[in-house]
C-alpha cells in the first residue's frame, strides 16, 4: 500500500492531508486526522514534544503548519521574549514565530502555497515538518534563556547561533 500511495504522491493525486498522512505513517509519529483538511501529529524533539497541525486551505490553496510548544514565561519577560522572536525571525527564512499568551503556547507557522493546481511532495512535506522542529530545537534554549535565566536577547541570541554553528 505504502508503494502505491507514494505512485499516487508522485503524480499529485493525493490530498495534501492524505500525503501528510503518509509522510506520518513512514515516520511513525503519533498523529490523528482531525478532519479531511487537518491532521494533528506529536513529534518528540530533544528539548520538547511538539504539537504539529498541517490544515489545507482550498480557498487560498495553501498547506498552513503550525508547530508549537507549551511555553508559560513570566510576563514581566514578555518585552525581552518579544525582542528575541524579533531576532529569531530575522533567521527563519521559511517560517516564523509568535508566541500566543492566552494559550501559552510558542507556535511556528509557515505556510506552503499551492496555487494553481500545484502539489506538493514527500520531499516538501519531510522539510516543512523538519524545519518546524529544528527551528524549535535551536531557538528553545535562547527562549529559555531571555525569559526564565534573565539574559538580553542579543547575549541569548548568540548562544543560539554557536549552538546550531557547532553541530555537525
Amino acid at each position: 500500500m505504502m508503494h502505491e500511495r507514494q505512485q499516487f504522491a508522485e503524480t499529485g493525486d493525493l490530498h495534501p492531508i492524505d500525503l501528510v498522512e503518509t509522510v506520518a505513517l513512514s515516520h511513525e509519529w503519533e498523529f490523528d486526522r482531525v478532519g479531511d483538511d487537518q491532521i494533528a501529529m506529536v513529534v518528540e524533539g530533544q528539548w520538547r514534544s511538539y504539537s504539529v497541525t498541517l490544515a489545507w486551505s482550498e480557498a487560498d490553496e495553501t498547506l498552513r503548519m503550525v508547530c508549537c510548544f507549551e511555553m508559560e514565561p513570566p510576563t514581566d519577560s514578555h518585552p525581552r521574549l518579544f525582542e528575541l522572536m524579533n531576532l529569531v525571525n530575522e533567521q527563519c527564512w521559511t517560517g516564523a514565530f509568535a508566541f500566543w499568551p492566552d494559550q501559552a503556547l510558542m507556535v511556528y507557522r509557515y505556510g506552503l502555497v499551492l496555487a494553481g493546481g500545484a502539489s506538493a511532495g514527500v520531499e516538501q512535506i519531510n522539510r516543512m515538518v523538519a524545519e518546524g522542529i529544528l527551528a524549535g530545537e535551536r531557538f528553545y534554549p535562547a527562549f529559555q534563556l531571555v525569559c526564565w535565566g534573565g539574559r538580553a536577547p542579543t547575549d541569548a541570541m548568540q548562544i543560539a547561533i554557536a549552538e546550531a554553528y557547532g553541530r555537525a
